[in-house]
Order: C-alpha cells, then structure tokens, then sequence
C-alpha cells in the first residue's frame, strides 16, 4: 500500500473523471437547498468535492481513509473560502457513523467498487432522506461480448464489474428509481488520471533504479494503462443516478 499511495501521490484525482462529467450528473439531481446536506463518501484529493460545492449551496461533508489526501482537500477548502460549508473527515466507508435520513445526496466517484456496487447501494441507501439521491460511478462493461485480457484483469481485480444493463437492475431491486445514467468520456480516464499517472511513474523508477518491488508495482499500473488504451470501446466508467424511493 507505501508504494500505491507512493505512485498515485498529487495526482489530481484517485480515478477517471473530470468536472464536465461531475457536473453533467449533478444536473440530474434537483436543486438541494442552502440547509441541505451532501456526503461525498472516498473524496480522494476532491476533485469534485470542490465543483459539488462551487455549484450547489449546500453544507458538504467530504470523507477518506488517506489522511494526504484529505489534507490537499483541505488546502483547497480554504484557498477557495468554503471552510463554512464544506467539513473533511478520516473515515471508512464500511463504518459509517450518521444518523438515518440525514443526507439529501450522496455522491462517490470510482469508488463504491471498494464496497461492491449492490452493497455500497444496500448499505448507504438508509443515510438518505426520502426522496433523496444517490450519484455513483462504477466500472462496467460496455458490450456484451468481452475480450479475454479485459475480462481476465477484472476478473481478478474486481469480479463484481457487470453490464450497464445489469447495474440498473440492481439499482431498482435495491429500492431506487433510475434518474439517468452515462458512460464518461475516454479523455476522463487519461486528462487527471493515466497520463500524470504514467509521468509519475516515470519518476519513480529514476528514483527507484534496480529495487524489483518497486519496478513489479510500477509495471503493474502501466498494464492496467496499456489495457484501456487497447480495450477501452469494452469497458469504462458509467455514471449512475438515482433516487430513493
């Protein structure tokens, strides 16, 4: 774990994304009132904890287990003067501490894969007030008929991944209704992620020459890279919003 945090340190974001599509699936989600409340859970560096706060008026309460990350967020918290409206916390997502109902939103970009989508959904649905919305992203497969590289990388690094199709499903047997979903751009997964990901690992093997641990986790994350640039049409990140029934 040194040497993940080591490879994905001051990158401007933890996954793919960008504002445009942060912004594009906020827009989905009815206007949240000034005493409203969103939680955004595994905010990484905040990304879009600051676009959530810059477009809506709502008290926002952002939570990570990284403590740098959480620190960047809140440098970038008082750099913009939102220290009134926007609180960090270091928190686990599988422990969460809050009253029922308490939560007009709640939003977690490329993470809820930490819990499994149908869990992350079944377990944080009760923080929300009734009517209140959902917003994720989660990596699903894009066609129905997948390579074997793809599916043999996800089957080991994350064996829930299921169709567009089938997260819905899941989305309504767990007690939402649909609002909107969308895939995200390809240029969401290399602007603030892949490409200052690959340029960070370059630095660290200048820094690293000869050590085996280090040159095994670096070439790691650059086949992971290398498996998007040649497989992206079958698998991305897809937005999905909904709302509590």
């Amino acid at each position: 774990m040194d040497i993940f945090f080591e490879i994905h340190k001051n990158l401007p974001r933890e996954g793919p994304g960008d504002p445009e599509s942060t912004l594009k699936a906020l827009s989905f989600v009815p206007a949240i009132p000034a005493e409203g409340k969103i939680l955004d859970i595994a905010c990484g560096p905040g990304m879009q904890t600051m676009d959530l706060a810059r477009n809506t008026g709502a008290e926002i309460e952002a939570l990570d287990t990284h403590q740098p990350f959480i620190e960047v967020l809140e440098k970038k918290i008082q750099q913009g003067g939102l220290g009134h409206r926007v609180q960090t916390r270091k928190h686990s997502m599988f422990d969460l501490d809050y009253r029922e109902e308490s939560f007009d939103l709640i939003w977690s970009e490329g993470a809820i894969y930490i819990m499994g989508f149908e869990k992350g959904l079944k377990t944080w649905k009760k923080y929300l007030k009734p009517g209140g919305h959902l917003v994720v992203s989660e990596v699903s497969w894009l066609q129905k008929e997948i390579s074997n590289k793809p599916r043999a990388f996800w089957g080991t690094h994350y064996p829930e991944i299921g169709t567009i199709s089938k997260n819905i499903k899941i989305i309504e047997h767990r007690g939402y209704v649909p609002v909107a979903h969308f895939i995200l751009p390809e240029e969401s997964w290399w602007k603030y992620y892949y490409t200052p990901m690959v340029k960070r690992i370059q630095e660290l093997r200048a820094e690293h020459p000869g050590d085996a641990e280090w040159e095994k986790a670096l070439e790691e994350e650059l086949e992971e890279v290398d498996l998007y640039k040649n497989y992206s049409s079958e698998y991305g990140y897809v937005f999905y919003i909904m709302k509590k029934i």
